[in-house]
């Protein structure tokens, strides 16, 4: 066997394995996506814009009761971040070899993304409820989720802000050449020019007075781009997978 038989082996084997773990990590992002969801909708708000009635106030300090209703969201939200940038490293490993560029960014974006969530998660269950446990309430009210303009909202609203922004760099990777690609990248698309629109509107009704508005707004359109995708893209590489396979571009 020559070296250029093994290169073309080697390169068969690589897209393979980038395609069958793009394939389960696009179906794990859209079914831990959903139980994200369900959970975060038993969380019901005590503060905040779209709390309704029985509302905590400045500094949330009676809120332990809440504990881990409330928090069971975000071990969830945990696990999609980290099975999100999967996906991310598997669609820049689809791409072809002039489209690396733009798959370059969207995976960039999606790795500051995982920082900034990743660190907000796990210190808000890590932090707040053992620190109320034992009295410890200096700095509370800024750190809470139950601040409606405080630290965790505002580092939710700029992680998904940069997630649509790695929908948008990746959707170049996916070409008018079938519908189904088409539709993946006008999803991506529509996910950043939801976010941004959204964004803009409530930051000129309600100004720095925006509360959660927008953090809901934005995790919610996120969200249903990694739902809506996630099973799109199951699909894209199911077919790279019984494609008959090619040397790499």
């Amino acid at each position: 066997m020559t070296d250029k038989d093994n290169y073309v082996m080697d390169s068969e084997l690589s897209t393979t394995t980038s395609n069958l773990v793009g394939f389960y990590s696009a179906i794990l992002t859209t079914v831990i996506t959903i139980v994200t969801f369900g959970l975060a909708m038993t969380a019901r708000p005590i503060s905040g814009a779209n709390c309704l009635e029985g509302c905590i106030e400045y500094p949330y300090l009676d809120t332990i009761s809440q504990f881990p209703k409330d928090y069971l969201w975000m071990f969830s939200a945990i696990v999609l971040i980290l099975v999100y940038v999967t996906l991310m490293a598997s669609i820049h490993s689809f791409a072809t070899r002039q489209k690396k560029i733009f798959s370059q960014i969207g995976l960039s974006f999606a790795i500051v993304t995982a920082v900034i969530l990743l660190s907000d998660y796990f210190i808000q269950f890590s932090v707040i409820p053992v620190s109320l446990i034992n009295g410890e309430t200096e700095g509370i009210a800024l750190l809470t989720q139950y601040n409606p303009h405080g630290i965790f909202i505002v580092l939710e609203d700029l992680g998904y802000i940069i997630m649509s922004l790695s929908f948008l760099f990746m959707a170049p990777v996916f070409t008018n050449k079938n519908r189904l690609e088409s539709t993946v990248r006008w999803v991506f698309i529509a996910g950043f020019i939801l976010t941004i629109v959204s964004l803009a509107v409530i930051s000129i009704i309600y100004g720095l007075e925006r509360k959660d508005r927008f953090e809901v707004a934005t995790l919610s359109t996120d969200w249903l781009v990694l739902t809506i995708n996630g099973i799109l893209l199951s699909i894209v590489f199911r077919r790279q997978l019984k494609a008959k396979p090619q040397k790499a571009t």
